[in-house]
């Protein structure tokens, strides 16, 4: 037996033989499981037919279809193919085919079909399909269609074809896509495309619904043209009104001016009638209220003018004349107020007068105060002895009132017989001259009534004698020479 050495190490030839044998083994087992594992792509199907197993009915199954992931393939037992999932465009271009009113038309349509990836219908597609080239499958597929086409138009009417294409495709697309699983395809788009007859009645009725079109259209234009008309017309009576309402606001604002106008004019009048009378300020207040009743009735009667022929005037009328109105209003309350400035200013102007005039007085009769204050004061106190020196003061002016009396009296002739007797030895002459004297009112008559009483040594009530300090001595003795010199006047007259 011979050993072969390896860096020291002794190994048996038939052992390193084994193990080379193993390792060819194990790669030629990988090898074979790499190339037996196969991925479907995402746009075929793959089919595994051999030994795939059995049906949950225990029936042996004819193949495994799997879209998308990958399975091992067993070799010897289990073999495979791929169903390409291209869709496949079919032209289908169907003539005479009967109508269920036995009209016959023409309608070319395109189909476009695939196969289907749902389970059933897959496995339908495996059995049925597998091994068959594109155009064969089309084939195929087409027949199917012409026959399910032609028995959906012999169920319908012309004009449900026509008019209503989604029931008809609806009804196609039922049909057919039944038909197509039977054999694994699926029906992915329908599109018919001009249907046409032989007999023109399709184009009677196109006719028919170009002409119904053509009259709505008529109609709708009519309409809109009657509809552009109203608009026409109520865009002049809109720009109307509102340039009359432009118009007001202008005259309004006009009036407004006149107004501030008139206020700033009543202003200045009002400087100038200060000096009025109150009577003249309230004979115009009377008349400026007449005015106003006057205006409220004319405003009253505009209204019920404007009330009346609001339904036919237009509406530039009726701002002319509330504009009027307005302005009436507005003239009104500024004279109204003019007229209340005026009595205002007047009695502002009497009530200054009158208070300056009583101030005066008041000022007057504290000087006299203070006069009579200092006169007694110089009287030494005495109200009496003041009283004497202001009558002493005074006397000459009143001998002079009581001349003046008869100092006017016009006697023309008097004719005097006196025989020389009379009475407490006068002469009669010497008593006329006395009895005219007399006749003068009496210095005590006058005092009694002013509420005076004249003192004693003046011919009044007798008095308890006073004391008479020098000052007001000195005043009498000075007033005696006037009151002779007064008598004296008095006979001379």
């Amino acid at each position: 037996m011979k050993n072969i050495l390896i860096k020291g190490a002794a190994f048996p030839f038939e052992g390193l033989m084994l193990a080379v044998v193993v390792a060819v083994l194990a790669l030629m087992l990988v090898l074979l499981i790499v190339r037996r594992y196969k991925k479907c792509p995402s746009d075929k199907v793959m089919v595994i037919y051999g030994k795939v197993g059995s049906n949950s009915d225990g029936s042996q199954r004819s193949a495994r279809c799997i879209h998308g992931g990958a399975a091992f393939i067993w070799p010897v037992i289990q073999s495979y193919e791929f169903l390409d999932l291209t869709p496949l465009s079919i032209p289908v271009d169907l003539e005479n085919a009967l109508s269920r009113q036995n009209i016959r038309i023409n309608v070319p349509s395109r189909f476009t079909v695939g196969i289907s990836t749902e389970p059933g219908v897959m496995q339908n597609a495996a059995e049925r399909l597998l091994g068959l080239k594109l155009p064969e499958i089309q084939e195929l597929a087409k027949d199917i269609i012409f026959g399910q086409l032609r028995l959906v138009i012999a169920t319908m009417d012309i004009e449900e074809i026509n008019t209503d294409r989604d029931k008809f495709l609806e009804a196609v697309s039922r049909n057919v896509e039944g038909e197509l699983k039977k054999i694994g395809l699926r029906l992915i788009n329908v599109n018919v495309t001009d249907i046409s007859d032989e007999s023109g009645y399709i184009a009677a009725l196109g006719k028919e619904a170009a002409a119904k079109a053509i009259n709505d259209a008529k109609r709708t234009v009519a309409e809109k043209e009657r509809d552009g008309s109203i608009g026409e017309a109520n865009a002049r009576k809109d720009q109307r009104v509102q340039v009359s309402q432009a118009d007001s606001a202008a005259i309004q604002g006009e009036n407004t001016a006149q107004v501030e106008i008139a206020m700033s004019n009543a202003a200045r009048r009002e400087k100038e009638a200060e000096a009025l009378r109150i009577a003249t300020a309230a004979e115009k207040i009377q008349t400026a209220r007449a005015l106003e009743e006057a205006y409220a009735a004319e405003q009253k009667a505009e209204q019920a003018r404007f009330a009346r022929e609001k339904a036919t005037q237009e509406a530039d009328v009726i701002v002319r004349s509330e504009i009027d109105k307005r302005r009436l209003e507005l003239e009104a309350e500024a004279y109204a107020e003019q007229l209340r400035r005026k009595a205002e200013g007047e009695a502002d102007a009497i009530r200054a007068r009158m208070e300056a005039e009583a101030e005066g007085m008041q000022a007057m009769l504290t000087k006299q105060a203070e006069g009579l204050r200092e006169i007694v004061s110089a009287a030494g106190g005495d109200p009496n002895a003041a009283l004497r020196l202001m009558l002493a003061d005074k006397m000459e002016e009143l001998m002079r009132i009581q001349v003046e009396a008869i100092k006017n009296i016009r006697i023309d002739k008097v004719t005097v017989w006196d025989g020389g007797d009379g009475k407490s030895g006068k002469t009669a002459t010497a008593g006329f001259l006395s009895g005219l004297a007399k006749s003068i009112p009496p210095m005590n008559e006058l005092f009694d009534m002013a509420g005076m009483e004249l003192p004693g040594y003046l011919g009044g009530k007798a008095q308890e004698p006073a004391q008479i300090t020098e000052p007001a001595a000195a005043a009498a003795e000075k007033a005696e020479p006037t009151a002779t010199e007064a008598e004296g006047d008095g006979d001379a007259a």
